[in-house]
């Protein structure tokens, strides 16, 4: 495969993947309802499991977990190579900046610790 061949592919899948996973416009060529069917799979897998990494962030959340993580996800697709259990607690910190979710507390040993060191 030579080099323009190789830059058209790569365009091709990036307009894939944001189709996919940014709520980007279909490819041609690409059934858009079945890409939408299957952006809608991609989310809820990804929101399921960072629930259940995060089940104090969607419990805080309640009702307004769903929509808030849909907002989240388009704007930030998961880097390559990235776990789901950074994705999480990204998406905590995002809430959390957006004040969606109260900041967390540190516990008793993370505030001796600082006062330990901090002087």
């Amino acid at each position: 495969m030579t080099g323009p061949q190789r830059e058209r592919l790569a365009a091709a899948q990036g307009e894939l993947l944001r189709a996919l996973l940014a709520d980007g416009p279909a490819p041609s060529g690409f059934d858009a309802e079945r890409l939408r069917v299957e952006a809608r799979s991609l989310l809820n897998k990804r929101r399921s499991v960072v629930a259940a990494i995060r089940p104090d962030v969607a419990g805080e959340l309640g009702e307004r977990f769903r929509p808030l993580f849909a907002e989240y996800a388009r704007g930030n697709p998961r880097g390559d190579g990235s776990r789901m259990r950074e994705d999480a607690a990204a998406f905590a910190e995002w809430a959390v900046a957006r004040g969606e979710l109260a900041a967390p507390r540190a516990s008793a040993g993370e505030r001796r610790r600082w006062w330990r060191f901090g002087r």
